[in-house]
């Protein structure tokens, strides 16, 4: 908490600092406009718009329009529209992601589901794989590009319904300075500035910062988020055939987390059904002693070298550090404490330290042979992940929350609430319906940070090739091998588990244009899903369900294949008006078989299989100079196919909206005064697989009014969740869900040079 409050003022510090500096600038009109020219020569390239032709990850060799698959892009614009702060909260514009949640064995972090399969582990910034445990932020991003269907040929490893890559801000030509200051509602503040200096010579400077505060809207004393961060870069040999780009990013936070809301059916009084019909924002948290601090560093140096026109050589190497360490109240039902009006508060805790080394060598460019046109990115990638994870011991009056021996939380050793109440519980107890979040912390907590260690190794070697075999015949290739090692370590028995895998994958797409403007193609392409790929640091774990014994539990993972996974899709893009909206429409399959489900005898196989059969709409960009429209929509038919000895054969699968949409879009009434609106839509969603527990649908609204005070400085109005609609935005499988934020209003202040 003391570092909430030390943010606090830090941020309100740097709000009177910035708009200090605003106005001096402003009576500075000269040095304005001269900095106004140098930044309309360096945009004039691109206006700010809600449509993206190309992805920044060099891996895609052709514009969007003719690549064979679905992508949908966040553009800055949207960001800034929408001025949302986190990944999740970007997310939340693309139909057909949903949230997962987490706890102590999945880690409460980003756990988005694209298409209905996790992709925790498919999370990448630059093209480069960054998937430990963490709530990411967008004070760095310039865009974000969901890539969706299997894409192991391009991502490796994972990549089952799809992969999120964050594209950085790094150091570039030109001169430019922007930023924002703002504040709202439940105790909102925050500031970002993102500079760029280019001292001629081929050399350029950039750095974004960021502070943030605010407490969770529509909760009174409850969840409450503080982070801050930093990312400097530098480049060398601008504009040159050689370029260096060395780069930093750190970001820190320490939150009282959100604790969610138990599933309860009044009318059978058991622990299913949607969760518990309390008040909007009610918080079951324990102030005392819930607490979340995230530490992440990643560190880049990127070189590139233009051989020939066509042809370049690039090698990224990158080193990051993540910690997320937590003690966090989850709202226990299992023991049915509500039919007595009560709530266990059982912890969960993690301690989690990883270091991750990545390396690609890439080779990229243009060739012809004869009258077929190629352009082209191979290369080879090697990485090394290392995770420890422990967790948190806690006593209180003789009762002891333990851990397992790999760093799961020991939930029979959990306080049950049976013939007690709040006091005479030590508090551990509290009211359903009424919770004290104030309630005094009578334990200690002592912390066992190394209960394993997790280890992967991974090498891929890949080739991709867009191939012209006409203007109106496109041919999409790309082949990829992975060698993929993981081991853990429990450390308190030095037992080992190991798994030792390698598998190709392929995508093969091809794209007819009947117009320069539009395409319809057809791809098809694989994903591989080893165990281990999250290194023990997200929900998919090492060791195996199954028999006890130290033998029996390392055969099994020996005998264990990679999942693998299947994508077809069909589908056409068309930019219209002068290219000024860009329309798709898709339909798919992707099949996952090899699945690892429970047999009969108890030990984990290959043997499960899931399907989902989809439809999906979207349209991005200006339908007149005024007005502007990002919208989509998708269908998710899924099904358990086989659920090994398991009887839910038949059944929707868990974390899939059936239908869902999304719509954001603006209006410039005037040169000077612009107005939005957006609104998102789900169906609900299931958190287990025998579909007894759910979160309803919902229809959220939201609106935002930008003035333009001149043509540097303009104020933005964002009101969110415009009819303070009850919602769940995460379902977890077997507790509880996560409540949406109630509404709630930024003032913005912005600035660009």
């Amino acid at each position: 908490m003391s570092f909430i409050k030390s943010r606090k003022k830090i941020v309100s510090s740097a709000i009177a600092s910035s708009l200090s500096m605003i106005a001096v600038n402003a009576v500075a009109e000269e040095q304005v406009i001269q900095l106004e020219t140098i930044h309309q020569e360096v945009a004039a390239e691109k206006e700010p718009s809600l449509k993206v032709d190309n992805s920044a990850n060099k891996k895609f060799v052709a514009p969007l329009l003719d690549t064979p698959k679905s992508v949908s892009v966040i553009s800055k614009q949207l960001i800034e529209d929408t001025q949302v702060t986190t990944l999740a909260d970007a997310l939340r514009n693309i139909p057909g992601i949903t949230l997962g949640a987490g706890e102590g064995g999945n880690p409460n972090g980003d756990r988005p589901f694209i298409r209905g399969y996790n992709s925790e582990s498919s999370m990448y910034v630059d093209g480069v794989r960054s998937a430990t445990s963490q709530n990411r932020e967008m004070f760095a991003v310039e865009q974000v590009e969901v890539t969706k269907g299997s894409a192991s040929a391009m991502g490796g490893a994972g990549t089952t319904g799809g992969s999120i890559n964050m594209i950085s801000k790094v150091a570039k030509a030109g001169d430019s300075l922007e930023g924002s200051v703002a504040g709202g509602t439940d105790n909102y503040q925050r500031i970002t500035l993102d500079g760029n200096k280019d001292f001629g010579n081929g050399i350029a400077a950039r750095v974004a910062l960021m502070g943030h505060h605010n407490e969770k809207a529509g909760q009174k004393d409850g969840a409450e988020y503080s982070r801050a961060g930093i990312a400097p870069s530098i480049t060398f040999g601008l504009d040159t055939p050689t370029r260096a780009t060395l780069s930093y990013y750190y970001l820190k936070s320490d939150d009282t987390p959100d604790s969610g809301v138990p599933y309860w059916d009044s009318a059978t009084q058991t622990a299913t059904g949607k969760p518990l019909n309390a008040k909007q924002g009610i918080y079951y948290g324990w102030e005392d002693r819930d607490f979340q601090k995230q530490e992440n560093q990643i560190g880049t140096l990127k070189l590139e070298h233009d051989l020939t026109d066509d042809l370049t050589i690039s090698n990224t190497a990158v080193y990051g550090k993540s910690k997320n360490d937590y003690v966090w109240t989850q709202p226990d039902d299992s023991k049915l404490n509500i039919v007595n009006g009560q709530v266990v508060r059982r912890a969960n805790t993690r301690i989690t330290d990883t270091d991750t080394f990545s390396d690609q060598l890439s080779l990229a460019g243009k060739f012809n042979t004869g009258a077929l046109k190629h352009s082209f990115n191979t290369g080879v990638e090697y990485s090394r992940q290392e995770s420890d994870k422990g967790s948190y011991n806690l006593t209180d009056l003789g009762v002891t929350t333990t851990t397992l021996p790999n760093g799961t939380p020991n939930i029979s050793a959990s306080k049950g609430c049976s013939g007690l109440t709040g006091s005479t519980s030590n508090f551990w107890c509290t009211n359903a319906y009424q919770p004290n979040s104030r309630d005094p912390w009578l334990g200690s907590i002592a912390a066992s940070p190394k209960a394993s260690t997790t280890e992967t190794e991974s090498t891929g070697i890949y080739l991709l090739d867009n191939i012209e075999l006409n203007p109106q015949w496109l041919l999409d290739l790309g082949v990829r091998w992975d060698k993929f090692e993981t081991e853990q370590t429990i450390h308190a028995s030095n037992t080992k588990y190991a798994s030792d895998s390698d598998f190709f994958n392929y995508q093969a797409g091809v794209t007819y244009k009947p117009l320069p403007n539009g395409s319809i193609y057809a791809s098809y392409a694989t994903s591989a899903n080893p165990i281990g790929v999250d290194a023990a640091d997200g929900s998919e774990g090492i060791s195996v369900p199954g028999r006890n014994t130290t033998e029996e539990q390392a055969q099994a993972m020996n005998n264990l294949k990679p999942e693998e996974v299947r994508t077809m899709e069909l589908g056409t893009k068309w930019d219209l008006f002068d290219d000024r909206l860009n329309l798709t429409a898709a339909i798919f399959r992707t099949k996952k078989t090899n699945t690892r489900a429970a047999d009969t005898d108890g030990f984990t196989r290959n043997i499960g299989e899931t399907r989902v059969d989809g439809l999906e709409l979207g349209a991005n960009g200006n339908i007149t100079d005024k007005w502007a429209v990002s919208a989509g929509y998708t269908y998710l038919d899924s099904e358990i196919v086989d659920d090994g000895a398991g009887t839910n054969d038949g059944n929707q699968v868990q974390n899939v909206a059936k239908n869902s949409a999304t719509l954001w879009t603006t209006y410039d009434l005037t040169p000077a005064f612009t107005i939005g609106a957006g609104a998102v839509a789900m169906d609900k969603v299931y958190g287990d697989a025998a579909n007894t527990k759910y979160v309803p649908g919902y229809v959220r609204y939201d609106a935002m009014a930008r003035y333009n005070v001149n043509k540097n400085v303009d104020l933005q109005l964002n009101v969110n969740n415009l009819t303070d609609e009850r919602y769940f935005t995460k379902a977890y499988a077997s507790h509880y869900a996560t409540e949406a934020e109630g509404r709630n209003a930024v003032l913005s202040l912005n600035f660009k040079y």
